[in-house]
């Protein structure tokens, strides 16, 4: 019996039972993988020493580590697809191929980007967002660089397991092994939460513990993904699958690129947002750090409610694109259906949450010591779990959307719905809406461009559906060409 045979049932079993089974490890997962910066930012925030500076240079390190990340996202995320369209086709001689590939790609460009960040990072940090240390109104300010580049030191010089751990997962968890993903991403966590208080308060590391304890974490992640791949399922790789092969990566590269794009706009969005943060801040009653520091907290706070969701749909991919190899769209469509309903609870749930007690989300990422007026850094942070967030079941249902017609083997479509949002919409806001409306205005952008988003999400799926449907009529033999036939045979 064939490898991919063994997972016939992806497109026989109850679509709510493998649901549960795939999603759940996901979804721990990539919470976990979250919990790295987060955990992080608590520690830090919560260090008398550190407290709100700390907090901005670890928000403005954050864009940073997405820049890996969609790197290695593109790959991994491209390999699982392809991975699990493969599987689906019977298809066990390419698949190789494309994850060995994936793996000398992944981890050329990780030593590209340490070659790249290292000589400028100062400037680099600077221009997502860092302070200097200044004289305001008479006083002296000090500015979050030297925190920021002493925690981004250490990060930096990781990126090559980083990277080579998020690009792996990706592939286990379509390998039909997502517990074994989750099961590499906790022993990270909880080595890494482990050591945070360890290395901050105990041995007084500040900012060089924290970074220490995040890499140490990402190295044990790595270890447990490498071990995996000499016992993979549904493909095996040998010497020559690590000889790259471009003709097959295309097409790896066309089912990631959406993952890719989702990751770089979320880098254009904080490096934009940062700087108009930075000059309407300055304008403000809360100055430039405060700003920075709970667009910080935002962020790492959404992350994880996406990351629900993106656990849910990314489980999923091994059902979508076996059941789309198999020509099974009956069951594409109820997954579709499914997964719509949970990411809309998830996000209304959320919404919920941050409408009604922002500033508790805050406090636990520690109390601000190191800034002039401390009422100031909570208005703001209620303002922006309230205004920037109130509409984020529909950020969440464009992004599952996404991932979902990436997984489909829509690249395209997966692509316009990343950029409609972010790229389209909310950066043009963000530097129009403050000119009239001051810093409230950036906050008032996000909500704005997820309306606008939806819609062209909602028409998107309606033709993705509608395509569907073409695919499922049955063609009257006497259509059906010699060339048609023969094509379906070499398939």
């Amino acid at each position: 019996m064939e490898e991919t045979e063994k997972y016939s049932f992806l497109g026989e079993e109850k679509i709510s039972k493998l649901m549960l089974k795939f999603s759940i490890p996901c979804i721990l997962s990539l919470l976990v993988s979250a919990l790295y910066n987060i955990v992080d930012q608590i520690f830090v925030g919560n260090s008398r020493e550190l407290s709100t500076l700390g907090n901005a240079a670890t928000g403005v390190v954050f864009p940073i580590f997405i820049i890996a990340q969609a790197f290695a996202w593109f790959v991994g995320d491209g390999c699982a697809a392809y991975l699990n369209i493969c599987q689906g086709k019977k298809d066990t001689k390419n698949a190789h191929k494309a994850v060995g590939t994936g793996i000398v790609v992944t981890l050329a460009i990780s030593v590209i980007l340490l070659a790249v960040f290292y000589p400028i990072k100062r400037q680099f940090l600077l221009l997502f967002g860092a302070s200097e240390d200044a004289i305001v109104d008479g006083e002296f300010v000090k500015g979050s660089i030297d925190f920021a580049v002493e925690y981004f030191n250490i990060i930096l010089g990781f990126f090559p397991i980083y990277m080579l751990s998020n690009m792996m997962n990706a592939v286990i968890r379509a390998d039909g092994s997502p517990a074994w993903s989750m099961a590499s991403m906790l022993s990270g966590a909880i080595v890494n939460i482990a050591l945070d208080p360890a290395f901050i308060f105990g041995a007084h590391w500040g900012m060089s513990g924290a970074a220490w304890a995040t890499v140490i974490g990402q190295v044990v992640s790595f270890a447990v993904s490498f071990v995996y791949f000499f016992r993979t399922k549904t493909f095996k790789l040998v010497l020559k699958s690590f000889i790259p092969d471009f003709k097959v990566f295309t097409n790896v590269l066309k089912l990631g690129l959406s993952s890719f794009i989702t990751q770089m706009t979320i880098v254009i969005i904080s490096l934009v947002c940062n700087i108009m943060l930075a000059k309407y801040g300055a304008q403000s009653q809360y100055g430039v750090n405060i700003p920075i520091a709970v667009i910080g907290i935002e962020s790492k706070v959404f992350t994880v409610v996406i990351n629900i969701v993106v656990g849910i749909v990314l489980g999923c991919q091994p059902i979508i694109g076996y059941n789309l190899g198999a020509g099974k769209f009956d069951r594409v469509k109820q997954l579709y259906r499914n997964i719509l309903i949970s990411t809309v609870a998830i996000g209304l749930i959320a919404t919920v949450l941050f409408e009604a007690a922002p500033k508790a989300v805050v406090g636990m990422f520690g109390k601000p010591q190191n800034i002039p007026n401390p009422d100031d850094y909570w208005l703001f942070a209620e303002k922006t779990f309230r205004i920037f967030l109130s509409l984020m079941t529909f950020t969440c249902t464009i992004k599952m959307s996404s991932i979902f017609f990436q997984a489909s083997g829509k690249p395209v479509f997966a692509t316009i719905a990343s950029m409609i949002r972010d790229i389209v919409c909310f950066i043009p806001l963000i530097c129009i809406m403050p000119i009239f409306l001051g810093i409230e205005g950036i906050l008032m952008s996000a909500p704005i461009a997820d309306a606008i988003a939806i819609i062209v999400t909602a028409v998107l799926t309606v033709l993705f559906f509608k395509g569907l449907n073409a695919q499922s009529a049955p063609i009257p033999a006497e259509e059906v060409s010699a060339e048609q036939t023969d094509t379906e045979i070499n398939e």
